[in-house]
């Protein structure tokens, strides 16, 4: 019982983060397109959460197509995978306990 209600809590918090990023995510995508302020700190903090996932998925995939950058978009993808397969996975392993 005790286990089954922790592994139902991770995978909340699980599903929450993956949101939460998926969120910053949207956000450092919408303000490139206005030309943000490099210096500004929100920006900074933006491109520090965001551009060391992209620079990952850059290594292994083109994403600059026509000029436009998919990162952002596979990026959620993957995110959006992964709450449904990771946390799914967990909500099953705690009812099967």
């Amino acid at each position: 019982m005790v286990l089954s209600t922790f592994i139902l809590a991770v995978a909340q918090l699980l599903s929450t983060v993956f949101t939460i990023y998926i969120w910053v995510v949207i956000i450092a995508a919408l303000i490139t397109w206005v030309r943000p302020d490099p210096y500004n700190p929100i920006v900074q903090v933006l491109m520090r959460l965001t551009e060391p996932v992209y620079a990952f998925i850059r290594r292994y995939i083109p994403t600059v197509i026509g000029g436009i950058d998919l990162a952002p978009i596979i990026v959620i993808l993957g995110l959006q995978f992964l709450d449904l397969f990771v946390v799914k996975l967990l909500v099953q392993l705690a009812h099967g306990l």
